[in-house]
Parts: C-alpha cells; structure tokens; sequence
C-alpha cells in the first residue's frame, strides 16, 4: 500500500467508503471514544473541520473500544451522541481495532508509517491523530494530548 487512499472502511451507517474519495484533500484521522478523558476533543476537531473543510480538508473519525472500553456503544449511538454533543459534522466511520491482529488495514498501514514515541508503532490511546497531505501520505503523529486547536498551523501549511 503507497497512500491512505489504497484503503476502504465502512461509514458510521454502514456504507463502504473509498478513501481515494478524498484524494486531493488534508485530512486528520483521529481514533475516537464517547467515554474518554480526551472527549472533549470532539468540539477542536469539529471547529477544525468547520474552518478548514473549504478548503479541501477533513477530519475522519474512528471510534475505538480498545482503551478502557470507552466506546461501548452501537454506531447508531455513537452517531448520536457525537451529533447531539458536539454537533460534529466530518465523517464518521464504524468501530474499528487499530491494534492487534484485528487492527484495520489502515492503521496497520498508518502505524508502519508514522511511528509513535520511543518508535512503537501501537497506538496508545483514544485520540491519536494522523495528519495525511493531499497525496495521501501520512505526514506527523500526533498523541491524545495534543489538542486540535494547536494542529491549525500544520494543516494550513498542507493545504
């Protein structure tokens, strides 16, 4: 695999998505949880998405119950609570692994890619995010406390 859009997954309603869809895009992948510390990340990156989205850039959304089960939920209440919470708008896709044996391909792909701290390639927690240029490569990794806010210099400097 060369980009992220070798990759397909399966929306939050349940339809397969093409991440070629995106091509030409910056986009931010975040694996998320309802029931984390860093929840409250949802309003940063929905106001990254609200600011950037113009211009070719979206964040996408991978909910993950692998770190202290703190995404328990059905993707119809997931969908839910993210709409009705923080009125979140980018995309959003079904329950995923991003470690393990049954992790998704694309974090599998991502991990190999852009490795974390000390070099490990697991992720560590909800909210790791990926920034990805318009060509699909990933380009920096970011860990779950870093808030989106600080992520607008290097988005505008990819778009």
């Amino acid at each position: 695999m060369t980009s992220v859009y070798d990759f397909s997954a399966k929306t939050i309603d349940g339809r397969e998505q093409k991440l070629s869809d995106y091509k030409g895009k910056v986009l931010l992948i975040v694996n998320v949880a309802s029931q984390c510390g860093f929840t409250p990340q949802y309003a940063g990156l929905e106001a990254l998405q609200k600011k950037f989205g113009p211009d070719s850039f979206d964040v996408l959304g991978f909910p993950c119950n692998q770190f202290g089960a703190q995404e328990p939920d059905s993707e119809k209440q997931i969908a839910e609570f993210c709409e009705t919470s923080f009125g979140v708008t980018f995309p959003m896709f079904a329950k995923i692994d991003v470690n393990g044996a049954n992790a998704h391909p694309l974090y599998k792909y991502l991990t190999s890619e852009k490795a974390g701290v000390l070099g490990t390639e697991a992720i560590k927690w909800n909210f790791t995010k990926f920034l990805i240029d318009s060509s699909g490569q990933p380009v920096a990794r970011y860990g779950s406390s870093t808030k989106p806010e600080t992520l607008e210099a290097p988005i505008q400097k990819l778009l």
